[in-house]
């Protein structure tokens, strides 16, 4: 747990009874139980651990398994395959409670003001968020249209996601007009609107966090097997390592702020504009040249697909 930085607040609160059990991860918010855990001490002393939070899972031996006997190895698979299963069911019901706690607050909430200072401050216009009390509040959802969860964002910028709510492959859908003639994946909802309102004719997703660009990406080619995808990414050593791995991916292209640190939405106005123009051609040309990049792509998102089955 240390070692993968999941120590958890209070170690002596561990419990070694094969069960599934929530913890606080040190450093996380009080009210936080992000951590979870399984611990077998009877016969081979094994386990399993992750985060929710950090998308993270890991299994653990008291012994090499280059020391186990094949009957040794068979156990130690199925106290792990148990503890998945285990793992995989909280995980369901986590998803399911925050989709139902999202669905009584989107419904409580109204259209943005388009004063409010989040968006005057970003210079961009609401879109499709909405607002309970002083909060924005952006849906989170599948490619789909599922509400999974959602956003809330602060006047001054804080932000944070519904506890418990899926976030891998999902999106804050910016803009999706009638005929996109491309989808645009970014991080941040204020950079999608300003993406959005450079290109209205661009399908725009924003995937809340650079972790989740590849995902979403991996969701739009499944679900769009010939659209041509730009990672618009931030100019920073995360965001270009992020979008350069999705569009390897899925066979996109990458476009990043000039200005080091800088997002589309810090980039807004005539220079983005004049980017995004420029871009049309470039995509055009770059994307229908490679065909064999395509089925590439393709057969690696279904392979991905696959893989991250249990996670969606």
């Amino acid at each position: 747990m240390a070692d993968a930085g999941l120590v958890p607040d209070d170690p002596a609160e561990i419990v070694a009874d094969g069960r599934l059990h929530r913890y606080r991860v040190a450093g996380d918010r009080q009210t936080r139980l992000n951590g979870w855990y399984v611990l077998h001490l009877d016969g081979m002393a094994s386990g399993a651990f992750g985060s929710w939070k950090a998308g993270l899972r890991q299994t653990w031996c008291a012994r090499s398994r280059r020391d186990l006997s094949p009957a040794e190895r068979a156990d130690l698979a199925r106290q792990v395959e148990r503890a998945r299963a285990v793992r995989d069911a909280e995980q369901r019901q986590r998803h399911a409670d925050a989709a139902a706690r999202a669905a009584e607050l989107w419904a409580k909430s109204r259209p943005a003001d388009p004063r409010h200072p989040y968006l005057v401050n970003k210079r961009v216009k609401p879109h499709a968020a909405h607002q309970l009390g002083e909060r924005l509040v952006l849906p989170v959802t599948t490619l789909a249209g599922k509400l999974v969860s959602l956003q809330f964002i602060h006047a001054d910028g804080g932000k944070r996601l519904l506890s418990g709510g899926r976030k891998r492959g999902c999106c804050v859908v910016v803009a999706d007009p009638p005929t996109p003639w491309r989808v645009l994946i970014c991080e941040g909802w204020a950079t999608g609107a300003s993406l959005a309102e450079a290109d209205p004719a661009a399908r725009v997703l924003a995937a809340v966090d650079a972790g989740n660009l590849e995902p979403v990406a991996l969701a739009v080619r499944e679900r769009w097997p010939d659209a041509p995808i730009v990672l618009a990414g931030d100019a920073d050593d995360i965001g270009r390592r992020a979008a350069h791995a999705a569009a390897l991916a899925v066979g996109g292209l990458v476009l990043i702020p000039d200005t080091e640190g800088a997002d589309w939405n810090d980039a807004a106005g005539l220079a983005l504009a004049q980017r995004s123009a420029a871009l049309v051609a470039a995509t055009t040309r770059r994307w229908w040249c490679s065909a064999s990049r395509t089925a590439r792509a393709r057969s690696i998102c279904r392979a991905k697909s696959a893989r991250s089955a249990g996670d969606r």
